[in-house]
């Protein structure tokens, strides 16, 4: 069984990128889970704390560890990704030599009002995976743009281009790690 974490990039509980990984649940191929993790309450990263770290980080860095794979679902601000995310990647990643993150394959999607669908975010986190050396899934992108038309109030996504293309996302995913344990 592929245990994948899923990780949402937004505080916000109705946020379009939380509907996706909740998509994103139903939609797993068989032989793997989706566990999500709300980055709610992690304090701001402090290296003077990086070798005893709060508990809430804790226990991130505990739940990554224990996963397969990483599916993050980010929002764009101001052309990257949320403080949020940022600040749980750099608690994951220390102290250095320590990284949670390290070698668990990892796969983006991402949801906004506008046009693009999180692309420049994306491709921002992207660049954080080199030095995390986190393997990426490259195929499909998942970039749910106009995301109010594609939800419902009820924040079901309600668009089946978005729903086959986070299926194929998380069925690619699921073959990387299972490439990339056998290699290991």
């Amino acid at each position: 069984m592929t245990k994948i974490l899923g990780i949402c990039g937004s505080l916000r509980k109705a946020s379009f990128n939380r509907a996706a990984l909740h998509a994103a649940r139903k939609l797993v191929p068989p032989g793997a889970t989706l566990e999500i993790f709300d980055l709610d309450g992690i304090p701001v990263f402090n290296q003077d704390n990086e070798q005893s770290p709060p508990p809430r980080v804790v226990e991130l860095k505990e739940t990554v560890r224990a996963a397969d794979a990483i599916l993050f679902a980010t929002p764009e601000y101001n052309y990257s990704i949320s403080g949020a995310l940022k600040n749980a990647i750099d608690w994951g990643s220390r102290p250095s030599g320590q990284s949670a993150w390290k070698g668990k394959p990892v796969a983006i999607m991402g949801a906004s009002a506008g046009i693009l669908g999180t692309a420049r975010a994306q491709y921002h986190l992207r660049q954080c995976f080199v030095f995390l050396d986190m393997p990426a899934v490259n195929l499909p992108e998942v970039f749910i743009g106009g995301a109010a038309q594609k939800f419902d109030t009820q924040g079901e996504l309600t668009d089946q281009t978005a729903k086959d293309l986070i299926a194929k996302l998380l069925v690619n995913l699921v073959e990387l790690t299972q490439r990339y344990t056998a290699k290991g």
